[in-house]
């Protein structure tokens, strides 16, 4: 079965030049980047960065670089547990968001397992906000702005099976130096991001607890049960909509009597 498009990470590569997270930023409009710690945690409206991280290997202390978006699982949880259908899996590999299905019930955040889709928290009418993979780019045989720009060859881009194959043949030329591990071809079923690393994975911040069983078989047990919670969730979503558009609209009003004064 194909499994569409997939990137391949090599950890060994990666020098933290985040020229990854400036493409991405430019290429989807996103706002500009975060300063401090939050500039390396992902945030609605970052949907990449690179995190550094100090390991052990071979005795001694040693800088890593990782980057971090969303997995675009094959079979994402975060997909089956949406009723709204505003996350979907798509023939080429990504898991795209529709906004204008989203009803904001946040099912997506508790349902995935790597910690993705983040929230506006601070917005009026607030969306689901993660990592498209480039829909529009990969579905033309592109490359991800985020890949096209790795000036080390850090990011490899091409059909999933191929990036496995080449993946498992790095291993395999240099033994030595990488683990013998792809983290992303099982984990929650298989994932579209594939990585390599020369150091465990859970020293770089990986979720290496993750099931191997898709999720999708766990979500949708829950959500058979869920249909009068979504009734009732709907409601009360609705009414939070008007009151927040009301509230908007006289701190409007407000901030026009103020210009007139």
């Amino acid at each position: 079965m194909a499994q569409g498009k997939a990137v391949l990470v090599d950890v060994t590569k990666c020098v933290g030049c985040e020229s990854c997270s400036v493409a991405c930023r430019l290429y989807n409009e996103l706002p500009p980047e975060k300063t401090g710690a939050e500039k390396h945690e992902l945030e609605a409206g970052q949907w990449t960065v690179v995190q550094a991280h100090t390991v052990d290997y071979k005795g001694e202390k040693v800088r890593r670089f990782v980057k971090n978006q969303c997995m675009h699982c094959l079979e994402p949880a975060c997909a089956s547990a949406c009723f709204a259908k505003a996350l979907q899996k798509t023939p080429e590999g990504p898991v795209v968001y529709n906004a204008k299905l989203c009803v904001g019930c946040r099912y997506c955040i508790l349902a995935c397992p790597f910690d993705i889709p983040k929230y506006e928290w601070d917005q009026v009418f607030p969306k689901i906000s993660k990592c498209q993979m480039c829909l529009s780019r990969v579905a033309k045989n592109e490359m991800p702005a985020c890949v096209s720009v790795c000036p080390t060859g850090a990011l490899t881009f091409g059909d999933r099976d191929a990036m496995l194959k080449e993946a498992h043949k790095r291993i395999a030329q240099a033994p030595d130096l990488y683990a013998n591990y792809v983290y992303g071809e099982n984990e929650a079923g298989g994932t579209s991001w594939l990585y390599l690393t020369d150091v465990p994975f859970q020293q770089l911040g990986f979720n290496t607890g993750v099931v191997k069983k898709p999720l999708p078989g766990y979500t949708e047990r829950v959500l058979r049960w869920t249909p009068g919670i979504a009734v009732g969730w709907g409601a009360l979503l609705t009414g939070m909509y008007f009151y927040n558009r009301r509230r908007g609209e006289v701190e409007k009003e407000e901030q026009g009597k103020k210009k007139i004064i």
